[in-house]
């Protein structure tokens, strides 16, 4: 086993010269300290050009915010300066995780971040949250810094106990390799790694409003940028503006409902994907679907205690890598082909491509340098957030509702009570309410063939949780959809945001 446990991501000069026209003040100096919320809501930063029309910056924020005069961490923002000449103001935006860094996502993709509509009225703001990547203090358990190698982090994303899956000698490995992980995050981050969680983020995310000098936030979240969304217009509701959350994370279901949506998504991603597979000449499989999933089972038990040789000597694929790679190709259509061709060449003996996936997924180079710290900083703030329940008992049951869900893919989806079971700092505290009662419209756009957060989630959402809310539908396949060239949806999320216009009706996107 390995950290398949049920853990997965739901994953995008000189300053004070041009920042006036984006509407934007700078300061040379941040504020010496601070006391007080107000302090940090009205702190200045110094913006530094970091590309063309992106400025950099610092952000201050209390690591534990129920006490603001204490320690402080800082948070790395950056913007896009809109192409207009009175922009409308600021859209911040998360592209998902936890643990993805917006801050180098808007520096490598601004000029196709969202739309050009969206780009050209309003500043785009990216940012890393606390833990995350370039923020201070960043989460670092088994990788000592971005760009760095570990076999430690290689052996525990990608390591092969060498007994099938679920055994007793297979779980006694994962619950030590989990331990030591555990671990080596409390003894290199610190006590930072209790103040992970997403209400906190959402609370930082108020001050980085302030900062950008925008009354209300105007928010685009993706994935898990979805959950902070809601958390914000939970806690402040009446600074909302414009909020627009896409693929949507359903935050009143338990985390085993949730795990268990998930594995439902992916499944029927895979179907999907095997539908469209045999349609095509050169597919791997023949038959229908259920030769072609008797096959992958089959592939799947194997790798287990056998696992296949790559094209790099040192490196074989094991089943830890296989289904890591498997989910990585159905996060999107565009990405399929390639799980075509991690399949072929797996089932002659080459486990390469799906290698490949995987190390994709886990944002690892060929090398075996890690480019990011976002699997550390995804583990670190899922198990604040919240973690399946880990006896025995409850394990042995939620493991029935997984097989049953899933015959095949759900065999590794099994015991996720393990992945937080020996993280050392409890849950936080969560809202008890995500209705954000007195915000305004909120767009939720959910997509019927999304792995990672299924359509039903989104709509539960919009119906059933957010006090008012709007849902697009997007029919087809992949996570997430605005700003992906579907027309119906871009056109609406623009509108929303640029004119305030919220649909009469679900557009019900093709």
């Amino acid at each position: 086993m390995n950290l398949g446990v049920s853990l997965r991501r739901s994953v995008a000069l000189v300053a004070g010269l041009v920042l006036v026209a984006a509407g934007i003040t700078a300061s040379p100096s941040q504020a010496a300290t601070f006391s007080t919320v107000g302090d940090y809501l009205n702190q200045t930063v110094k913006w530094t050009s970091c590309g063309t029309s992106i400025y950099c910056g610092s952000v201050t924020v209390p690591l534990d915010w129920s006490n603001p005069s204490g320690t402080t961490i800082s948070l790395a923002v950056d913007f896009h300066q809109a192409s207009a000449s009175k922009p409308l103001g600021s859209v911040i935006f998360n592209p998902g995780g936890p643990g993805a860094s917006g801050f180098d996502y808007l520096k490598n993709s601004a000029d196709t971040l969202g739309t050009a509509t969206l780009r050209a009225n309003y500043n785009f703001v990216g940012f890393d949250p606390r833990g995350v990547q370039n923020s201070t203090p960043a989460v670092h358990c088994f990788v000592p810094g971005i760009g760095d190698k570990s076999s430690a982090m290689d052996q525990f994303l990608y390591g092969d106990s060498g007994y099938a899956w679920g055994s007793a000698k297979d779980l006694a490995a994962s619950k030590a390799e989990l331990k030591k992980f555990a671990s080596a995050c409390k003894k290199n981050t610190g006590v930072a790694l209790k103040y992970l969680d997403t209400v906190s983020t959402a609370r930082d995310l108020d001050v980085i409003r302030a900062v950008m000098g925008d009354a209300k936030l105007n928010y685009l979240g993706y994935s898990y940028g979805t959950f902070i969304g809601e958390t914000y217009a939970s806690l402040f509701p009446a600074k909302v503006g414009r909020m627009v959350l896409d693929g949507i994370v359903d935050p009143t279901v338990a985390p085993e409902t949730d795990s268990l949506n998930q594995l439902k998504g992916f499944d029927l991603a895979l179907s999907d994907y095997l539908k469209d597979c045999l349609a095509h000449s050169g597919c791997p499989f023949t038959g229908t679907s259920a030769t072609a999933l008797k096959k992958i089972k089959t592939f799947l038990l194997g790798l287990e205690t056998k696992p296949i040789s790559t094209t790099d000597g040192s490196r074989k694929l094991t089943i830890g890598m296989a289904t890591a790679g498997i989910d990585m190709a159905l996060y999107s259509k565009t990405y399929w082909q390639y799980l075509t061709a991690g399949f072929k060449g797996a089932f002659r003996g080459d486990g390469t491509t799906l290698m490949r996936l995987a190390d994709f997924y886990n944002d690892r180079n060929a090398n075996g340098t890690y480019n990011s710290n976002q699997m550390e900083a995804f583990i670190a703030t899922s198990c604040l957030d919240s973690r399946e329940a880990s006896t025995a008992a409850a394990m042995k049951a939620q493991n029935a509702r997984i097989l049953k869900a899933s015959p095949v893919m759900g065999r590794y989806w099994q015991y996720g009570g393990l992945a937080c079971a020996a993280w050392p700092y409890p849950v936080a505290k969560r809202l008890s309410s995500y209705s954000a009662k007195g915000a305004p419209t909120i767009i939720v756009v959910g997509t019927t063939g999304d792995p990672a957060t299924p359509y039903q989630q989104a709509v539960h959402v919009a119906n059933s949780v957010l006090n008012n809310a709007a849902l697009i539908t997007y029919n087809g396949e992949g996570h997430t959809a605005y700003g992906q060239g579907h027309a119906c949806v871009d056109s609406a999320v623009d509108a929303f945001f640029v004119s305030g216009t919220v649909p009469s009706k679900d557009p019900n996107c093709q």
